[in-house]
């Protein structure tokens, strides 16, 4: 597949941005397209909105797993693109139609020309939410094929086109998503004291939130708690009944998200009474971390050393990517490719360097036969 192609490609995906288990459109043209892919080493399954494919292997000993997700964001596009987005309010803000063009290409290229071994590539459905990796691996479908190994990229704006990055062991952070839903008793503004105020509750519970990472969670065990959203009240002189507040929580050691969980549940606790209110918690989707495997980094080192590409050791990022529920349970990596774009991801403005395209299908391919 040409450069060129791959552009065409990249530019329809990201004209049809949809949400996490609603990809029918995208499902619908990734089938499209692989189905007019020499089909004759194929073997072609959907799973919800994802699609499992099996490129036969001429002697297999084992399975390669590579896996693209394609979900959008809930983001309204800002770019100005003459490809921009058909369905307004959503974007692929975070490359994933670069993720699904790159997996098109290099699957093309082993239908054409199988390794020994069988490879796996998986569209997987809802990274960004609710999650689609961990339903996905549990599913009776994937664990028919499971590989034995499997990795997968994410694209990395602040990188040059051409230069990959990962590391062994830690690189995306456990995550939880957290909602906080605060109950009080409303009533006039100028009646403060026949009230209980959800504004000021949320406010104060926002401070008392950076408490439990400064004063207990050991200062070695990296962790963020975010509250990026607050809403409450209706109008300017009625004091409010509820509030929101809508956050995340980001750790180094899955051990560490369950403690920060109990101490928020016992901050609620403890506000209840103070407040005279009610507070209702959900975590929303979690993700597990992503946990490079060493001698798999060390393979792809050695791969990306006889190639085009530059490597960059990476650093552990807070960020959060549910691929890690695969590398619980099957050895591998996942890695940044470079793509060098001035907005960062989910922004509304990202605009991956198309060159990066055939870079990365470049990268993959070759990975995937010498692994």
């Amino acid at each position: 597949m040409e450069s060129y192609q791959l552009r065409e490609i990249r530019r329809k995906l990201h004209q049809i941005p949809e949400l996490g288990f609603e990809e029918f459109k995208t499902q619908a043209y990734l089938l499209e397209t692989i189905k007019s892919f020499n089909t004759n080493h194929l073997e072609i399954t959907t799973w919800k909105t994802g699609i499992l494919v099996k490129v036969r292997g001429k002697n297999p000993s084992k399975i390669i797993g590579y896996r693209a997700d394609i979900d959008g964001l809930p983001i309204e596009e800002e770019t100005n693109l003459a490809f921009t987005s058909y369905h307004q309010g959503n974007m692929h803000a975070c490359g994933h139609d670069f993720h699904m063009t790159i997996a098109l290409g290099a699957l093309e290229r082993l239908a054409n020309y199988p390794i020994d071994d069988d490879v796996l590539f998986i569209f997987q459905p809802a990274e960004e939410g609710p999650g689609g990796a961990l339903p996905m691996l549990k599913s009776e479908k994937f664990q028919a094929v499971k590989p034995d190994l499997i990795f997968g990229l994410h694209i990395a704006p602040e990188l040059p086109v051409a230069t990959v990055s990962t590391r062994p062991g830690l690189l995306f952070a456990n995550t939880s998503e957290l909602f906080i839903d605060f109950v009080g008793k409303g009533g006039h503004a100028a009646y403060p004291h026949l009230t209980n105020d959800m504004v000021v509750a949320t406010s104060t519970f926002v401070t008392q939130l950076q408490q439990i990472v400064a004063r207990q969670v050991n200062p070695l065990d990296s962790s963020v708690i975010t509250i990026g959203k607050i809403t409450g009240g209706t109008v300017q002189n009625v004091i409010a009944e509820r509030a929101r507040l809508e956050g995340t929580i980001r750790t180094g050691k899955p051990s560490a998200i369950n403690d920060i969980k109990k101490a928020i549940e016992q901050l609620a606790e403890g506000f209840e009474k103070s407040h005279h209110c009610s507070i209702g918690i959900d975590y929303g989707s979690n993700y597990y971390q992503v946990y490079n495997d060493k001698d798999c980094v060390l393979r792809f080192k050695e791969i990306v050393s006889k190639s085009e590409m530059t490597y960059r050791e990476a650093s552990p990022a807070m960020t959060g990517e549910d691929f890690g529920y695969f590398l619980r349970d099957i050895p591998g990596f996942m890695f940044w490719l470079g793509v060098d774009s001035t907005y960062g991801l989910h922004h509304s403005k990202l605009n991956p360097n198309e060159e990066a395209l055939i870079k990365g299908v470049n990268i993959v391919e070759s990975t995937i036969r010498q692994l």
